[in-house]
């Protein structure tokens, strides 16, 4: 299924500038309300009556729906059309933000944010998509999918900043609200630049692939996201990995066996690719703890309040912003992997010295810095990523590749934050039985989980370094064949997709 897209809709053209916004917009959306709703924890907490256990579900549920179900509305973009896609995701998107700001309940908050999470899971992958579709020419796309990959790392930074500010100086509940309008005119835009599908073709659907892979990232989502609280070591944690192993495996012999798989996966062998979402989950867990145990520390170690929270992240946005602004200038000269080793680079450097953080410490001179380099490095890395991932994707798999970077992302963070917070934990409880004060005790666990983090983004530096360079240019169906590469000196696929 494609979008046949007209040619006025180039990056020259007022039309062609105007999509690229309003593509923009829907994965700005999404990516902003995975962390607006951190600095507002406390007050729905205390309005809505929950446990100091259960509140992480307001967190999580929207994680457990989006990284559970992306992969399948990326295929649905693909099959039945990518404008009824996101279409369809922004409405559920609408309703359930309504929902959840309406919510006299914490049971009709957590329904309200899976609710969400499925919109988003439809989406941003076809909004992804139709960047990679509408923007054929080389250098068009590259400036595109650049300002795509700079986007989560914006997000990241101004989700806490907007939550902050809406939960100081407003309500709590408008954290919510504020989508309502921004959803209404990504649908009105929509109807006005997206040209219409064409009639749907699909002869059949694989409905158990369909199921499979549903369930199969369901569980492995939910088992990440309850893993700290269980233990890993627990007999459920395990149970519920393996068992979303099994699930997973029997996707895959279910697709290898299918005329019309619900998954090709002819999409491995894409240039690139397969690295791609490996080293975008591996640095995500980094990056995304970073965000979480920063707040953590900024509002319970430096009692800051939650609009001092979020404005400390205003420079940390900016410069994002231009981080990835560089790493799009110098993408096409030098190829995909020194930005992204480059910029994994500096994101470890920044997050290990963070770990240093002191319990008496000061924004200027203990947290400023380093979130300025970790910064420059985040922009870098996921420019470089979301380019490697979507150059030379055949168009009508285009969705599917969008939700498979996506998902990775999400994996990834979610991985991050159940693994860091289970040291930060074992810390804390270690520091508090042996007689220190709670400042002093948290600190010590946020030290242990940043420096986890800098490793696990030290080590997606060296995942990229042995992966393909790819410039951005390639558009459309260019994969590798591991014999053609032998024989032309280039060795073969290594299991992580990089060259061995």
């Amino acid at each position: 299924m494609t979008t046949q897209v007209d040619s006025l809709s180039g990056l020259g053209s007022k039309r062609g500038k105007a999509l690229l916004v309003l593509l923009l917009g829907v994965g700005f959306l999404d990516f902003v309300d995975a962390s607006i709703v951190n600095v507002a924890l406390p007050s729905i907490r205390g309005e809505l009556g929950f446990t100091v256990q259960n509140l992480q579900w307001v967190l999580s549920a929207y994680l457990l729906t989006y990284g559970g179900l992306i992969l399948l509305g990326g295929r649905l973009a693909d099959l039945f059309g990518r404008r009824r896609i996101v279409v369809a995701g922004t409405v559920i998107f609408l309703a359930s933000s309504m929902t959840a700001g309406l919510a006299a309940s914490s049971e009709l908050m957590v329904g309200s944010r899976l609710i969400q999470g499925v919109g988003a899971a439809l989406m941003v992958p076809a909004a992804l998509s139709l960047i990679t579709t509408t923007f054929s020419n080389p250098a068009e796309r590259q400036k595109a999918l650049g300002a795509w990959g700079a986007l989560a790392g914006l997000a990241s930074g101004f989700g806490v900043f907007l939550g902050g500010v809406i939960t100081d100086l407003i309500d709590w509940r408008w954290v919510f609200f504020v989508n309502l309008p921004a959803a209404l005119v990504i649908l009105i835009g929509i109807f006005r630049l997206v040209p219409a599908d064409g009639p749907i073709r699909v002869q059949r659907v694989d409905v158990v692939g369909a199921l499979l892979v549903t369930a199969g990232m369901l569980l492995l989502v939910y088992t990440i996201v309850q893993a700290p609280v269980r233990g890993w070591d627990a007999d459920r944690t395990v149970g519920g990995l393996v068992g979303a192993g099994a699930v997973l495996l029997a996707f895959l012999v279910w697709e290898i066996r299918q005329a019309e798989p619900l998954f090709p996966l002819s999409i491995l062998r894409v240039k690139g690719l397969a690295a791609a979402d490996v080293t975008m989950i591996v640095a995500m867990a980094g990056f995304y703890s970073m965000f979480f145990f920063v707040t953590l520390y900024m509002q319970n170690v430096l009692h800051f309040s939650p609009i001092q929270t979020g404005a400390a992240y205003v420079p940390v946005t900016l410069m994002v912003a231009i981080g990835a602004g560089v790493g799009t200038g110098v993408l096409g000269r030098v190829g995909t992997r020194p930005v992204i080793v480059g910029g994994a680079v500096l994101g470890a450097v920044g997050i290990f010295w963070l770990s240093h953080i002191p319990v008496n410490g000061t924004y200027l001179s203990d947290l400023l810095p380093a979130l300025l380099v970790m910064a420059f490095g985040l922009g870098g890395v996921f420019v470089g990523v979301t380019t490697a991932a979507q150059a030379g994707v055949p168009e009508e798999q285009a969705g599917l590749a969008a939700a498979l970077i996506n998902s990775s992302q999400w994996l990834g963070g979610a991985l991050g934050i159940a693994i860091f917070s289970a040291i930060a934990t074992a810390r804390t409880s270690d520091v508090l039985a042996a007689g220190g004060a709670p400042g002093e005790a948290l600190t010590s666990g946020f030290q242990d989980a940043l420096l986890w983090a800098a490793i696990f983004i030290a080590a997606a530096a060296l995942i990229a370094l042995r992966s393909p360079n790819t410039h951005g240019h390639e558009v459309g169906g260019a994969t590798e064949n591991p014999v053609t590469d032998e024989l032309i000196g280039e060795p073969p696929l290594d299991p992580v997709g990089g060259r061995g």
